[in-house]
């Protein structure tokens, strides 16, 4: 409206200038009236203002095509959401799931993802309500809190049938040959719980555990930990796990599969005669991030000393023997325990010597430079929690950790280390737990230092792949990891084969400077062997996580409470208008030509 009064004000003042604030009559009037509705034409088109009441924006209609809805098997149920959603809407369909797109050909809910942030973030940049058709179970409910009023969340539910799944297979990443295995499966349930079921597990093929199930509550989960020894061999071998449920409504969910290295024998031994959650996370670290196998004693007494994993009984003799002969050993606690560790230890050396007495607060604030810095650079000092950390000896070759007392008055090295007689490294500090249980950006750092520091330490271990499968095992739709092997190796080719297929494909694989990991896309579900310079791998692709039983995120019902803009026609838009503009100037011209006015 008020770029209207604006349009009509201005053709007001066009006519007094011309013709003065009387026109009086006849073809004076007519034509002063015509440059009246010309210049205020003009104007208007110019600041293009709405002609008309304004009317609500017709909604997005989305529809939501994860894979999710394949997981009982019934297609009519899509079918049905679908023949709705097209009911509903004049324009295409808006589908999402791991992307958001325009419906085009034939629709299947195929996508390994229920995300519906981009279908709203189109909805808000159009200004307009969106009606989403979903199973319920969106994996970003909280975005549609964002809806313009008139949108609406339109549920169909599978039938409440009894379902158990396997969800997880927990396990070490790297074993020895001989060692055994601990091996924990994650079970979860739908709405109606999970019946009694009988689990079995295979390793490279061969039987070699069956455990009964007892029941599982209502969209509860359970952790199953079965334990058996691995062959004496070499190389990559699937674990593979499958559920036997009498009355499970679903079993595409039923089995999971992982990989693991089994190696020749052990490449690190961690000796801790103070065990805490620091020694427990830097064996994961060495398990886990860096691909060693590795062997774990704590003493628990003086004189009693129990094995990691089993907590078996082993006698000091044995845990002296293993230290000596590790290609890494790791002393926390008392790292004089069997005498010099330099004189006594023939491989690397990790020593972690938390301080005797709390001594303050002491937090993180660089990364000198040192064979680590690379990997440490850019890291988040300000968001770290703070460690404990006693004084060093002097003549370390670098430092790798600098922390300062409440961030800036006096510092300390966290971690210093030795190129000669042999790699060493010292950390005199403790309370880096904190950083991984803070978890994001922290979690990060706290792999980056232990997982920088131990593969110096390990440069000579035998594993000699250019990149391998960081995880064992991903699922359908996700990004793989890939862990680096060499830091000379930045840009490295890996072969993948499928088994059952008869083609390869090739990936390559670009490390950035002092990065340990990579990301290639998602690959199809399935056992691939992997190939890359200095050897071979096996990477598991598991069917999508859409497939397991989740509690349903989002209920039906109308939602969105901010204001929708209009579709009110605008001048621009309409052709006639200009049309009716330059007659009212044409004409007007020619009668005050013919009324003898310039």
């Amino acid at each position: 409206m008020l770029i209207w009064i604006i349009a009509l004000a201005a053709g007001a003042v066009a006519v007094a200038v011309v013709y003065g604030l009387r026109p009086g009559s006849g073809i004076v009037a007519l034509a002063a009236a015509l440059r009246l509705v010309g210049v205020t034409g003009l104007v208007a088109l110019i600041l293009n203002a709405a002609l008309g009441a304004a009317r609500p924006a017709p909604a997005l209609i989305a529809l939501d095509v994860s894979a999710s809805w394949n997981r009982d098997g019934d297609s009519a149920r899509f079918r049905d959401m679908l023949d709705r959603a097209r009911n509903e809407g004049r324009e295409a369909l808006i589908l999402f799931g791991d992307s958001a797109r325009t419906s085009s050909g034939d629709i299947r809910p195929t996508d390994q993802a229920s995300r519906v942030r981009p279908a709203v973030e189109q909805a808000l940049a159009e200004g307009r309500p969106l009606r989403v058709f979903t199973d319920g179970e969106l994996e970003d409910p909280e975005v549609l809190q964002q809806l313009v009023g008139g949108s609406a969340v339109i549920v169909t539910r599978p039938d409440d049938t009894p379902d158990v799944a396997v969800a997880d297979v927990r396990v070490a990443r790297a074993t020895v040959g001989g060692d055994t295995l601990d091996v924990d499966v994650v079970l979860t349930a739908a709405g109606r719980g999970g019946p009694p079921s009988q689990l079995a597990i295979t390793l490279g093929g061969r039987p070699v555990a069956t455990l009964a199930v007892d029941s599982v509550g209502a969209w509860g989960e359970r952790v199953v930990r079965a334990r058996f020894p691995v062959p004496n061999a070499t190389g990559s071998l699937v674990i593979g796990v499958r559920l036997s449920a009498p009355g499970d409504a679903v079993s595409a969910n039923d089995s999971l599969a992982t990989a693991v290295d089994v190696m020749a024998g052990a490449a690190a031994v961690v000796v801790s005669t103070a065990p805490d959650y620091d020694v427990r996370d830097l064996a994961a670290v060495l398990r886990g991030t860096v691909l060693l196998p590795t062997r774990g004693f704590y003493r628990v007494a003086p004189g009693r000393w129990r094995e990691d994993g089993s907590l078996a009984t082993v006698t000091e003799e044995e845990v002296r023997r293993a230290a000596r002969e590790a290609p890494l050993l790791v002393l926390q606690g008392d790292t004089a325990l069997f005498g010099d560790p330099r004189a006594f230890a023939r491989g690397s050396l990790l020593l972690v010597a938390p301080p005797a007495a709390p001594e303050g607060e002491w937090y993180a604030t660089g990364a000198p430079a040192s064979p680590m810095a690379t990997a440490l650079g850019g890291s988040p000092w300000d968001s770290l929690p703070p460690l404990e950390v006693a004084a060093v000896p002097a003549g370390a070759t670098f430092e790798v950790l600098e922390t300062r007392r409440a961030r800036r008055l006096e510092r300390r090295v966290a971690a210093v280390g030795w190129e000669r007689p042999r790699r060493t490294v010292l950390v005199p500090s403790s309370g880096f737990w904190r950083w991984r249980f803070r978890g994001g950006p922290s979690a990060a750092v706290h792999s980056a230092f232990w997982g920088s520091v131990i593969d110096w330490l390990a440069a000579e271990r035998g594993d000699l792949r250019a990149a391998s499968p960081a995880d064992g095992s991903v699922r359908e739709g996700q990004p793989v990891r890939w862990r680096r092997g060499s830091p000379a190796d930045t840009i490295v080719p890996v072969t993948l084969a499928r088994r059952g297929a008869t083609m390869t494909d090739t990936l390559t694989l670009q490390f950035p400077a002092g990065a340990l990991f990579a990301e290639s896309p998602p690959l199809a579900a399935g056992t691939y062997d992997v190939t890359s310079k200095g050897g071979s791998s096996v990477l598991v692709v598991n069917p999508s996580a859409e497939l397991l039983p989740r509690r349903p995120t989002v209920l039906e019902g109308d939602i969105g409470t901010g204001e929708a803009l209009a579709d009110a026609p605008r001048l621009r838009g309409i052709g006639w208008i200009f049309a009716i503009v330059m007659t009212a100037l044409c004409v007007e011209w020619i009668l005050r030509r013919r009324a003898g006015l310039r």
